[in-house]
């Protein structure tokens, strides 16, 4: 069975990429006017780019980083680039469609009609274009700081200002690597946080392909620690390999456990809780992989429910369990805040959030946009964020 989802899932996958390209190849030539020679070279430079495409996943499994990397730069740009024009062309089309349906009720005669056409055609070629030139400046812009402030009824007033800086969708692979990190790494440093939470997807390959690159993870510096969850690309990459490297360089990685920060010290007896409870659980979807999988109710068995509780959690989804069982705030990625435009709005159909702070129900939830990128190294009406929560006390 699992065969044969893969080569369902290969061909679903070659059949809409071949019509994706396709459609490209007729919008390109129509809007540049190409004769029969041009027609040919757009073709097999089309061509190309779609091998490109295929040849990219065995690559960053089955090659050397420094070989394959240069290559998977070409591939995911035009991963990007295709993503951008295909929506920009298909809004045109669209736009299309209703000025056929409405040009009996317009006064333009037939040859402003077709001059119209063009021009719309040739506009749609350099939108896309420059679409995916912006995509891909933003995307390789350097990640900066955003602050957000929370407030929360269970904070004790002495924890006012409690700061927790979130990595997520970190994604070291192919195009990010230990250099880009280590910057990362010094920002989130000259934070000075009280806690350092990174919610999954750190890694795109194995410990014997980025382990150099993770490395300055080693110098993160935090008050009460460095805590990790696994997003679903650790199970992509070795989870269990990653699991043993990342402890080794210092990182505390949650499974389905808790543990409770006390940065004023234990409460005496008959105090109000001090302290925070931080959870962290497996990836939503992780139970596919034996030996993983979340358990929400394993990790708070025990608690003090008067002290307030902080989830990890990689995916928005786990929140509707989490309200259920007493989560005051679930911190979030995996969504990247649909990365490039319009794809946030497909988010929305897997996960109940997509970026931002939000409440459901009893519960908060803060969704990052993600740190790094996957695949295309573009961003498009989404923005990388190291983010830097500030817990404060709720007020009447």
């Amino acid at each position: 069975m699992p065969i044969l989802r893969t080569l369902l899932f290969v061909t679903i996958m070659t059949l809409a990429l071949c019509g994706l390209h396709y459609y490209l190849y007729l919008r390109i030539a129509r809007g540049l006017s190409l004769g029969p020679a041009e027609q040919r070279l757009l073709k097999l430079g089309l061509g190309a780019l779609f091998a490109l495409l295929w040849l990219s996943f065995p690559l960053m499994r089955l090659v050397p980083r420094p070989i394959a990397s240069p290559i998977l730069w070409a591939s995911y740009i035009w991963m990007g680039t295709m993503a951008v024009s295909a929506v920009t062309f298909g809004l045109v089309d669209l736009a299309r469609l209703l000025g056929g349906a409405l040009s009996p009720l317009l006064p333009i005669d037939e040859s402003r009609r077709i001059w119209l056409g063009k021009l719309v055609d040739v506009l749609a070629l350099g939108g896309a274009a420059a679409m995916s030139a912006t995509a891909l400046t933003q995307g390789l812009r350097k990640v900066g700081v955003k602050r957000v402030e929370i407030s929360l009824a269970k904070l004790p007033p002495s924890l006012d200002g409690f700061r927790m800086v979130q990595l997520t969708d970190v994604h070291i692979g192919p195009t990010l690597d230990g250099r880009w990190l280590r910057e990362v790494v010094s920002k989130v440093n000259a934070l000075q946080a009280d806690v350092v939470v990174i919610t999954g997807d750190l890694v795109d390959g194995s410990v014997a392909q980025l382990l150099s690159h993770v490395e300055p993870l080693r110098e993160l510096q935090a008050r009460h620690g460095v805590y990790f969850v696994t997003g679903n690309h650790e199970y992509y990459s070795g989870v269990d390999a990653w699991l043993t490297e990342l402890r080794k360089l210092g990182l505390t990685v949650l499974r389905n456990e808790r543990v409770t920060l006390h940065p004023q010290g234990l409460a005496g007896p008959g105090a109000a809780p001090l302290g925070i409870d931080l959870i962290g659980v497996d990836d939503y979807h992780a139970g596919v992989f034996p030996g993983h999988g979340p358990d929400l109710p394993k990790a708070l068995a025990g608690r003090d429910p008067s002290r307030l509780a902080v989830l990890l959690a990689h995916q928005p989804a786990a929140i509707a369990e989490a309200a259920q069982l007493g989560i005051d705030l679930q911190v979030s990625g995996h969504t990247h805040a649909g990365q490039l435009w319009p794809w946030g709005y497909f988010v929305r159909l897997q996960q109940p959030y997509v970026h931002g702070l939000h409440r459901h129900g009893s519960a908060q939830i803060y969704v990052s946009a993600g740190t790094g990128y996957w695949g295309p190294p573009m961003r498009l009406a989404s923005e990388a964020e190291i983010t830097e929560l500030v817990l404060r006390p709720q007020r009447s």
